[in-house]
């Protein structure tokens, strides 16, 4: 039933410049009105999704247990089910009002949606040249051009890595959220969005639809009356098949759909918004006085009525209004971190080389993993929009061909570093671009050492 619509259409498509037919809503199968309810015994499970960093929710020994009461936190909710759409095919050629493009930081024609710049012809690109870049999980809009919808809703997907895993699906959700947020902000109602999470940025089908569908229904929940229209696109079948085992779960149409849900969601579902929640960057508040205030002391008869408000109280009446735990000393969290800086510092009394390139003292207490990821793309899109073709000249680090086991080889060459690097900033966002292709899989580096030295 989700399948693309032929060029030749009788209900009101209209070819396109490149041959592709307009598609209108009412051809494309709303999820409320689907024929087969038949998603959730999941008999086609997606061959390519076979990570044990994350085992199937939908296949857990959960999913066996009933729901013995629990209460959904995705109920049947009818209008809402009525704004969702599932279509297999390009979205920019739907009749919506925006389409979502996934691209990269420098909104790169090569890196977006594959066939929607040359659908929406040379004027997208000019523009985009003009917004000055985008960041991981943030979006931008610009006009359509050739394209049958009013906007082009830009964003860039996070690259996945399974120690970044938290961060990697924070970034995800925000992408998904900014896309409905400049939907509304532009005044739009309708929305065509293919995956955002491209397999160029590794990031694995299931867990990253999951993300997709709960933060759109979190999104929904709070904002449902402005907008009238979201449609999942896939173009591929095994996209399609995911996206119609697991919509049920955070759409459920019915309320057997939704009993089965219940034992079959993962245990984290995010917050309100569809984000995972860290625990260690949660507002740390202690509650407020709730004590009642008792009656005030009554003013000596003898003074004159002015002086009644500076009736001294004593201590046990102020203390009265006080609640222990809000009065109890909690150390400000940026200080402990200050000081655990501190100690690190003493106990290092070698020579530090962060200092030496400039970075400061990374001496400190390690960063967090969402911190970790957060510093390594903002090196990392800063070396993507600088010329270093002068570093790669110097031939400090350069790419050596494989080794004998086909692993990727990088050659640095010290006596090149002493005598020609003159920028070591420059240098280590060099090395940063250069070693981003490999960091996902082992490679080699061979150092060469000879002549290493300044020494006459």
């Amino acid at each position: 039933m989700y399948r693309t619509v032929a060029t030749a259409t009788t209900r009101g498509g209209v070819a396109t410049d490149n041959g592709d037919s307009i598609v209108s809503l009412d051809q494309v199968p709303r999820w409320s009105d689907a024929e087969h309810r038949s998603s959730l015994e999941f008999e086609n499970e997606d061959p390519s999704f076979s990570n044990s960093y994350f085992p199937d929710p939908l296949t857990s020994l959960g999913a066996e247990i009933g729901s013995y009461g629990m209460v959904s936190r995705f109920p049947v909710d009818h209008d809402t089910n009525s704004k969702i759409y599932l279509w297999r095919g390009n979205p920019w050629n739907l009749e919506v009002d925006a389409v979502v493009n996934s691209t990269n930081e420098n909104l790169d024609e090569a890196h977006s949606s594959p066939g929607l710049h040359a659908a929406a012809g040379p004027g997208l690109a000019e523009e985009c040249a003009t917004l000055g870049g985008c960041r991981t999980g943030m979006a931008k809009v610009t006009n359509a051009y050739d394209l049958p919808v009013r906007r082009v809703i830009h964003t860039v997907g996070p690259k996945y890595a399974v120690k970044y895993h938290t961060a990697a699906e924070n970034a995800l959700s925000h992408c998904y959220r900014a896309c409905l947020e400049l939907l509304i902000e532009n005044g739009l109602k309708s929305i065509a969005m293919g995956c955002i999470y491209t397999e160029a940025k590794n990031y694995p089908r299931e867990p990253a639809a999951h993300v997709a569908i709960r933060t759109v229904r979190r999104f929904l929940e709070k904002q449902k009356d402005k907008i009238t229209a979201v449609v999942f696109c896939t173009t591929t079948t095994s996209d399609t098949e995911i996206y119609k085992r697991l919509l049920p779960l955070y759409f459920p149409r019915d309320k057997h759909e939704e009993e089965v849900a219940i034992s079959k969601l993962p245990s984290d579902v995010g917050d309100e918004n569809g984000e995972t929640i860290i625990d260690e960057r949660k507002i740390r508040i202690k509650p407020l006085p709730k004590k009642t205030a008792p009656k005030p002391p009554k003013a000596p008869v003898d003074l004159p009525v002015s002086d009644v408000g500076l009736v001294r109280r004593n201590s046990s009446y102020l203390d009265s209004f006080l609640d222990p735990a809000f009065m109890s000393l909690i150390k400000d969290p940026d200080q402990r971190r200050k000081e655990q800086w501190e100690k690190t510092a003493q106990a290092q009394k070698g020579w530090n080389c962060a200092k030496v390139l400039g970075f400061g003292d990374l001496g400190g207490p390690p960063l967090s993993v969402s911190e970790e990821y957060s510093l390594h793309s903002r090196y990392l899109a800063k070396a993507n929009s600088l010329n270093l073709s002068e570093i790669a000249e110097m031939k400090i680090v350069y790419r050596g061909g494989v080794d004998s086991e086909g692993r990727p080889v990088m050659v640095v060459v010290g006596a090149h570093f002493l005598l020609r690097c003159l920028d070591l900033e420059r240098f280590v966002l060099y090395v940063i671009k250069e070693f981003e292709p490999l960091i996902q899989k082992p490679y080699t580096i061979v150092y060469f050492h000879s002549a290493a030295s300044l020494q006459p």
